[in-house]
């Protein structure tokens, strides 16, 4: 699948764009880790000032490490832990516009400063986070938190219908 780099004017049509390209990555196969290969790429190439894009799965009540697109990550997180691990206990989103002042913070990338987590369910339990970092302070909004919901409910209905 070819996806191309696409410039818009607003973050609405970006996140348009993105979800009408994840449904296609999502339609193309059946196969968890490729399609979350996939997600993630698309996530890094169409959205732009990002540094981390990718996905950490529940595996043994933690968070580990699954397809992403960055520079190397922590493998394992605790419930709790950073961002990610919080997203994943209180099983809410987590919007953090400087990572530098949250003290429970993970730092993989230190020219990462902000981060949105999303949690994403799996019938009644927690399958896994989305995480993407931005070296840019305060980078995300309630636009991208409501584009990034569209995304990961797609994502939570492809995974209840094919696995």
């Amino acid at each position: 699948m070819d996806i191309p780099y696409r410039a818009f004017d607003t973050k609405e049509e970006t996140y348009a764009y993105l979800l009408t390209q994840a449904r296609a990555v999502l339609a193309e196969t059946d196969e968890t880790v490729s399609a979350l290969a996939n997600l993630s790429s698309a996530l890094y190439l169409l959205l732009p000032r990002l540094n981390w894009a990718g996905f950490y799965l529940m595996k043994d009540g933690a968070l580990i490490l699954g397809p992403f697109q960055g520079k190397p990550a922590v493998s394992r997180i605790a419930l709790g832990s950073g961002v990610c691990g919080t997203a994943a206990q209180l099983g809410e989103a987590q919007v953090v516009q400087d990572v530098h002042a949250c003290p429970n913070h993970i730092a993989c990338d230190l020219a990462s400063r902000s981060e949105i987590v999303l949690p994403i369910r799996r019938g009644d339990g927690l399958f896994g986070v989305l995480d993407i970092d931005s070296p840019e302070k305060g980078r995300f909004d309630e636009k991208d938190l409501a584009g990034l919901s569209d995304v990961v409910r797609t994502l939570e209905m492809w995974l209840g219908d094919a696995r």
